[in-house]
């Protein structure tokens, strides 16, 4: 365990000297806070990640009540302009929530902030992770998979318990 969290870690460094060379300026990845909360929702809609179901600040609520250190925010000058929420099981990792704001989509950001929650799942010794992208979204899909995640042969079935609306 040990060589792999060292050998992730060496990857991390060195994709953040790629993003510095090529004159990006560097997103400073951080844990959520509640003053971030207008900033978060805001993103998440101009992402196109919220629908009428569910309720952001409810599904805010619910993640600062567990886990809230896999609660990510990125900034850039100030400005937040990227979110990743990670969760663990105990048995699978997971990322929701991933957004960028679209003028700076395409810049090395999601990476970035993805390979972090990465390194955050690694620490507490998860072995694997899955996430849920809608098939109509292909660009996010290219984008996992130009980070290394592939399409497992699973069916995600779902019930909802609590209404949020």
């Amino acid at each position: 365990m040990v060589s792999y969290l060292f050998k992730g870690m060496i990857i991390a460094l060195k994709k953040v000297a790629i993003f510095q060379l090529n004159n990006r300026k560097q997103m400073k990845i951080r844990t959520y806070q509640n003053k971030d909360k207008k900033q978060v929702i805001a993103l998440w809609k101009e992402c196109g990640l919220s629908v009428p179901w569910n309720d952001p600040e409810k599904d805010i609520e619910r993640k600062v009540m567990d886990s809230p250190e896999l609660f990510l925010v990125g900034e850039l000058e100030g400005k937040l302009i990227a979110v990743c929420i990670a969760g663990y099981d105990g048995h699978r990792g997971w990322i929701y929530y991933l957004g960028v704001k679209p003028e700076l989509q395409k810049k090395g950001y999601a990476q970035q902030i993805v390979e972090y929650a990465e390194q955050k799942l690694i620490e507490i010794r998860c072995p694997k992770i899955n996430l849920m992208v809608r098939k109509t979204n292909q660009g996010v899909i290219e984008f996992y998979k130009a980070v290394g995640y592939q399409d497992d042969p699973v069916v995600v079935l779902s019930k909802r318990l609590i209404p949020d609306i």
